[in-house]
């Protein structure tokens, strides 16, 4: 079984690289009208399992011993990283929100 550890959630906001054409011969003036478009600017939330110079790594789904799958998110994509804490609770507030009163 794998060691239980609190990771952080966090929100990071990127641009992805794409990929503009269909397999064969393409529009050459159409593929250079749409190179000048910036890049899709991305918003990724998820479990910070690893971080270095190179890249963050997220999960969105982390249980004893199985999680969801990973995403690695190269650091020179990244524009900023947003730590997120959760709500805090109201002290009259049910520890289980689907628990009828």
């Amino acid at each position: 079984m794998a060691t239980k550890k609190a990771y952080k959630i966090v929100e990071c906001l990127w641009s992805d690289a794409e990929e503009k054409g269909d397999v064969g011969w393409n529009d050459l003036s159409e593929l250079l009208k749409y190179a000048k478009k910036p890049c899709p600017v991305m918003r990724t939330v998820g479990y910070e399992v690893y971080r270095d110079a190179d890249h963050i790594a997220l999960l969105s789904t982390v249980g004893n011993a199985e999680c969801s799958t990973l995403e690695k998110i190269p650091i020179a994509f990244i524009k900023s990283i947003t730590p997120l804490e959760p709500p805090k609770m109201a002290a009259n507030a049910s520890h289980n929100p689907l628990k009828k009163h």
